[in-house]
């Protein structure tokens, strides 16, 4: 099993990036948590990585801090949650959000997470209360990247909500709520998925 991975990122399209490790690249799925904090330019980076091996697909995450490949690694305990909806939850809000909406039984706000329904809600509290305090969690530090050219920022964000879980017009809406033109990818999708958390 791959459970790191040294590279440079070559291409980024959320939640997708292209990770060349020595020669090698490597198609990884990552919350948005990882895609804020990136680094400008060619710089090497780390992943702490979590392989899903499937009859019908081998799939990788990657994360830049430990604390959330292990709060992802504790979603996927919880029954009908899977990686998709595991990879929307750490993109939704931090580790440390998410930890404080458990212990205070935060239904609603759970909620407004893409495919989280009032029953998914509830079965993620009531089995992740007794987790969290397996899981260290840290306050995301957020920093944004530059958008890749030739390709539209709002474009990139809205394909990114859909590939997160959102509904096609709940994500062109959450989209056009909060587009700039100066805004690249990552920015936009972070303040719609503020916005959205925030209801």
């Amino acid at each position: 099993m791959i459970g790191l991975l040294r590279g440079r990122v070559l291409v980024k399209q959320p939640p997708s990036l292209l990770l060349e490790v020595n020669g090698v690249g490597y198609e990884v799925e990552a919350p948005m948590s990882t895609f804020y904090d990136l680094p400008d330019g060619d710089q090497e980076i780390v992943l702490y990585t979590h392989m899903m091996v499937r009859d019908d697909a081998h799939s990788l995450f990657g994360f830049l801090r430990e604390a959330d490949r292990a709060m992802f690694r504790s979603l996927l305990k919880v029954n009908g949650v899977g990686g998709k909806m595991a990879l929307a939850i750490l993109s939704g809000m931090s580790t440390d959000e998410f930890a404080l909406f458990i212990q205070s039984g935060d239904v609603k706000a759970l909620c407004r997470l893409p495919g989280v329904g009032k029953k998914t809600a509830e079965r993620l509290i009531i089995e992740m209360r007794d987790r969290l305090g397996e899981t260290e969690t840290s306050p995301l530090a957020v920093k944004t990247t530059g958008a890749r050219q030739g390709r539209s920022a709002d474009g990139d964000a809205v394909s990114a909500l859909i590939a997160l879980g959102y509904k096609p017009p709940e994500a062109s809406r959450m989209v056009s709520a909060v587009f700039q033109a100066d805004m690249d990818t990552e920015t936009v999708i972070r303040i719609a998925l503020q916005n959205q958390a925030k209801g």
